[in-house]
């Protein structure tokens, strides 16, 4: 009895030993529950809408204090003309707009009928249709507190359109977010076990001894991956089009340059990772695991931002995928110039800059 508590104890130890150990079963357990607890929700809350009103009589103001008081919008901006709407779409701001007609209480007193337009992003079917479903139901409670206070039979005709995705097809929405998981995925884990394989069998010891300085053998090893990376954005691009029948409506040059950047990008994340374990199964479970959850849950892929907690959304802005997927919905669905995406250029820049300088700087340290 005595030998097997002693084996039970070594068991401990080297478990306690193991701090990539310790993280996958205490740490990780209460990281998915967070958020998958806080961050998984159907549910649209706070959606930043704007409102075109040319009518600007009492019953408009009183649909657009019941919009506002409801917890699902945010009524973010006021439109003065009709044609700021596109715009407003595509520098990413608004979910959906709320237009209504001249004359909107002239029309709903003399006729008993008014007429609004709710205007929403299609690039996300599934959160389109909810936003048009909530606010359907808030000029629905608005239409019987009508009816019930003049004993009219009033009737306010919500009209729908849906920008960019009229059909409501769901590849618009999973193809942006699959291409940022795969490549991010794929370039990581693959660039990260290439070269924690050397250290694990003993032979980056003997590469460095080549007359090739340690940069030059690090960047060998992430080209090859590098270049296989962009024959799978050609297949993912060509099966999305083709087979999918997502459309890429914008620049197919800026389309392939943000996303040769986001590869590159994904590369220094897998070569950070590489400095900072030691095995390949590490390196698999690190890669692997610890980024698929934050990029299916906080990056928007899945699951809409603004409906997240102030926390989550703040952690959501340091996950690179996000800011591709924001990209990528810009260019390849909404169609828009590259005016519109200077912002995700500049951050995942600066984020790949960043994971380069510290990669190379630590990979240094832990050779010599």
């Amino acid at each position: 009895m005595k030998q097997f508590i002693s084996f039970i104890k070594k068991e401990f130890y080297h478990i306690l030993r193991d701090k990539w150990t310790m993280l996958i079963l205490l740490v990780m357990p209460v990281i998915q529950i967070i958020l998958f607890g806080f961050a998984i929700s159907t549910e649209v809350k706070n959606a930043q809408i704007a409102v075109f009103d040319p009518s600007k009589d009492a019953e408009t103001q009183r649909i657009k204090e019941q919009l506002q008081a409801c917890s699902y919008f945010t009524i973010a901006e006021e439109l003065s003309d009709y044609k700021q709407i596109n715009d407003v779409f595509k520098e990413g701001k608004i979910s959906m707009v709320v237009v209504f007609s001249e004359n909107f209480a002239q029309n709903l007193v003399h006729t008993s009928d008014a007429s609004i337009q709710l205007i929403a992003d299609g690039t996300e079917p599934n959160q389109a249709s909810m936003l048009i479903g909530y606010a359907s139901n808030v000029l629905g409670m608005y239409q019987q507190e009508l009816v019930k206070q003049y004993k009219i039979p009033f009737q306010i005709t919500p009209e729908v359109r849906m920008l960019y995705n009229p059909q409501m097809k769901g590849g618009y929405n999973f193809v942006p977010g699959v291409m940022g998981m795969i490549l991010t995925l794929i370039c990581a884990m693959m660039t990260s076990i290439a070269i924690v394989r050397e250290k694990e069998m003993g032979t980056m010891e003997v590469l460095l001894t080549s007359p090739l300085k340690p940069i030059y053998i690090i960047l060998a090893k992430a080209v090859p991956y590098f270049i296989l990376s962009i024959i799978n954005l050609v297949t993912i691009l060509l099966l999305s089009v083709y087979v999918l029948g997502v459309p890429v409506a914008g620049s197919l040059f800026w389309l392939v340059a943000i996303s040769l950047l986001f590869i590159l990008l994904a590369l220094s994340l897998g070569l950070l990772i590489s400095t900072l374990v030691n095995t390949q199964l590490a390196a698999m479970l690190a890669s692997g695991m610890i980024l698929m959850i934050p990029i299916m849950l906080l990056s928007g892929m899945m699951f809409p931002i603004e409906s997240m907690p102030k926390i989550l959304q703040w952690i959501s802005a340091v996950i690179p995928a996000r800011w591709y997927i924001e990209a990528i919905r810009k260019l390849m669905i909404q169609g828009v110039g590259v005016q519109f995406v200077v912002k995700e250029f500049l951050i995942i820049g600066a984020m790949t800059a960043g994971l380069l300088v510290v990669s190379f700087k630590k990979f240094k340290v832990r050779l010599q």
